[in-house]
């Protein structure tokens, strides 16, 4: 058995099928099949029912992917460690679609002129998506926003932010400087898909103030979101960061009077992972 075998072993679990795998791990689909063959001879069990659209993995082949993982997890670390000079090494991080355009790009400008040599990557991807990542090792770190399910990684909050009211500057809303909640009765209000935590935090906030939000449309960016609240569609809570940045004219952002809604930003790593001394630098980059 060999750590190859295994992480192509890995990769068709994850993707369901051959064909993506071996173009996500850049070798032909039939010298991945044999790699899994192989695999399967030297183990004497089958790992994979092959469907004609898809793969199942069998109860040994789960068996061996939760061993695998852990395996390979380990060898990472330890070539980690032994290369840990501080400076050198790649940083994969993940990030939420309403966090990493606004909070990343001054702090990894900062940690690049800092550390020069390091190569940082960033992926987008939904908080369930991230964490999955993260605690499979694909990932060395998330950010993201509360609330976070795992009972196995590890939580820093890094800073509240404020969720501002997004109205049309034709809105009558857009002429008050503090809206109340009681202005919102009735509104349509405009969210992410569900997958996204924002829309978490909005309806958990207008549930809390016994409101329950009419939602007639949702999108998967919150650039598109805002340009449906523009277009007069209706409102959204939007993370301060977003709004700050936002000099649109057709797009008024005001504060709710009284408690405020919020979101909590969070780092998430993995504590069964060794840290670098890089990654540590990175860490205190990212904490305000």
């Amino acid at each position: 058995m060999e750590f190859d075998q295994l992480r192509h072993f890995l990769s068709v679990v994850r993707w369901g099928n051959f064909s993506r795998a071996a173009e996500d791990i850049g070798m032909s689909q039939s010298a991945l099949s044999r790699s899994i063959l192989r695999l399967e001879e030297q183990l004497g069990r089958p790992l994979l029912n092959r469907q004609s659209r898809k793969v199942v993995v069998t109860e040994a082949g789960r068996t061996l992917e939760l061993r695998a993982r852990e395996l390979l997890g380990r060898v990472e670390d330890i070539q980690t460690e032994l290369s840990d000079d501080g400076q050198h090494g790649t940083i994969r991080v993940g990030a939420i679609p309403t966090i990493a355009p606004y909070f990343l790009p001054t702090r990894l400008r900062a940690f690049q002129s800092q550390f020069p040599s390091a190569k940082v990557v960033v992926q987008e991807d939904t908080t369930a998506n991230l964490l999955r990542r993260l605690h499979d090792g694909e990932v060395d770190v998330a950010i993201a926003a509360l609330p976070i399910e795992s009972r196995y990684l590890q939580v820093e909050t890094l800073f509240d932010e404020e969720l501002k009211l997004l109205v049309s500057h034709t809105d009558p809303l857009a002429q008050k400087e503090s809206v109340r909640w009681s202005d919102l009765e009735h509104r349509t209000f405009i969210l992410m898909g569900e997958a996204h935590c924002l829309t978490t935090n909005v309806i958990s906030f207008c549930h809390q103030k016994n409101m329950f939000p009419l939602t007639m449309e949702r999108t998967s960016q919150l650039a598109m979101l805002q340009e449906l609240v523009s277009l007069g569609h209706g409102v959204s809570l939007i993370p301060q960061m977003a709004a700050l940045i936002d000099r649109s004219p057709e797009r008024v952002y005001r504060s709710l009077a009284g408690v405020r809604p919020k979101r909590s930003v969070v780092l998430v790593t993995n504590p069964y992972r060794y840290a670098s001394r890089l990654q540590n630098s990175f860490f205190e980059k990212m904490r305000v």
